[in-house]
């Protein structure tokens, strides 16, 4: 197993961040996204304290973030995952050691409910969630966008 850090993120790693989100695109069953936002899209749609990066010899291996699930008051700590792992990196627990901190870090800004929207494809995903606690609490069996898909909340 090789080491890595864990750290905070900001427009500086953009570039490499969208790289890694762009890969995930690409497999189909990591977003409904078809395309990598601007920084300044992504930032206004994410929390600004849970943003990390793991990084192994000053190479960003994979990123994690939070956005907000709605904008109404009462669901203020209610946040949804986002974690990307690059193809390099992938079976090192890079996302299970990305997911542990952000779990740390959102509970003490006062996130209490975590949630990820994840395609019954993305086997990968599914079992790092479940190992980190998350229990499956619905299927979405359509989605407006593509006929026939399914989602499994987390």
């Amino acid at each position: 197993m090789m080491n890595f850090l864990i750290q905070p993120f900001d427009q500086n790693d953009w570039q490499d961040i969208s790289k890694i989100y762009k890969e995930g695109i690409r497999t189909g069953i990591a977003t409904f996204e078809t395309e990598i936002p601007t920084w300044k899209q992504w930032d206004q749609n994410h929390l600004s304290f849970c943003r990390f990066k793991a990084i192994h010899n000053e190479q960003i291996w994979g990123w994690i973030a939070l956005s907000p699930k709605s904008k109404r008051a009462v669901y203020k700590g209610v946040a949804e995952v986002s974690v990307y792992v690059g193809a390099q990196a992938q079976n090192r627990r890079v996302g299970r050691s990305l997911l542990n901190h952000l779990i740390s870090v959102s509970e003490s800004h006062g996130i209490w409910s975590l949630q990820a929207s994840i395609f019954p494809e993305n086997k990968a995903s599914q079992h790092l969630h479940a190992s980190a606690g998350f229990r499956v609490i619905g299927i979405r069996k359509k989605s407006p966008n593509i006929k026939g898909v399914g989602r499994i909340i987390f």
